[in-house]
């Protein structure tokens, strides 16, 4: 009995090790992508890249799905939940992408970490999930910490901040959909409507603001957007791999190694300062976001 134990928990140990690195790969992969991404738009119009960056990734997702003989178009796709993920997903896309493009790469990926929390408090209004005491703490802990990052009234606030802002709300929406949404619909066919969603985005932002004519990509957009489609497609899949393999209790705190690359990626690629508010805020977002994932059992 003894030695079965053992044997089961040294193989729970091995699984939840293998989803940590994997977890760990997806989100070096995602920092990468949103490297490109803001490589990009240094060369092109935010809603060309938007418009091409949503293409390919809907054409390599599309021939994912169709390798596993997985139904693209169903009724499923009509549900009333996958429009409302749908809506999240252009209002996430469109402002992640704005932000990348006019903000700092570190900050706009701290406060995409405050995601899970926003997860969380959407969870216990519109699913009923039990929050107790400490996780209603952390959650506000988990904003002041976005506060310290915006910096609202200080002299050196920017509004543009805010577009990260809402990106990180329009993910978060997105991921509460997405839980809403019909099961029969396969991982891989959710990736395609999500860039999709994508080139929606970059056809409203020409239409409604941008206004500028698209452009023959010259080899260096190209590439940036070709990396960041390979890289962005790698990272959904090592996610995947990564929530199917651990324990997701054990797994899920490593999402915030994407902070550690994403600043990382802002200091190194785009010579990018890092002050005192943004690394406090960081750490208070994190600490939030373990201690909602990872709480007592009094909780």
């Amino acid at each position: 009995m003894n030695t079965l134990s053992t044997e089961s928990a040294a193989s729970r140990s091995s699984a939840n090790l293998t989803g940590i690195l994997w977890m760990v790969a997806a989100m070096g992969a995602f920092a990468v992508e949103d490297a490109f991404v803001k490589a990009a738009t240094a060369h092109l119009p935010v809603a060309e890249v938007l418009v091409l960056f949503g293409l390919g990734g809907t054409i390599l997702f599309a021939m994912i799905a169709l390798a596993r003989q997985e139904t693209i178009f169903s009724a499923a796709i009509l549900s009333r939940p996958m429009w409302i993920r749908a809506c999240f997903e252009v209002t996430a896309r469109l402002f992640f992408i704005l932000a990348l493009a006019l903000t700092p790469l570190s900050a706009t990926t701290a406060i995409l970490q405050a995601t899970p929390i926003v997860v969380v408090l959407g969870a216990a209004f519109l699913f009923g999930e039990k929050v107790g005491w400490r996780r209603w703490t952390a959650i506000l802990v988990g904003f002041i910490g976005v506060l310290v990052i915006l910096r609202p009234g200080a002299e050196n606030f920017s509004t543009l901040s805010v577009l990260a802002l809402i990106g990180m709300l329009g993910f978060a929406g997105r991921d509460l959909a997405s839980r809403a949404a019909p099961r029969a619909i396969a991982t891989s066919v959710l990736g395609v409507y999500g860039f999709v969603a994508i080139i929606v985005a970059g056809i409203l932002y020409a239409l409604l603001w941008e206004h500028r004519a698209f452009s023959i990509p010259d080899l260096s957009a190209a590439a940036f957007l070709s990396a960041a489609v390979v890289f962005g497609i790698l990272a959904y899949s090592a996610l995947m791999k990564a929530m199917r393999t651990g324990a997701v209790s054990a797994v899920t705190p490593f999402r915030y190694t994407r902070l550690l690359f994403g600043v990382t990626l802002g200091v190194v690629a785009f010579g990018e300062q890092l002050d005192a508010p943004m690394i406090v805020g960081s750490l208070i977002i994190v600490a939030a976001g373990i201690a909602i994932l990872k709480p007592s059992s009094g909780d």
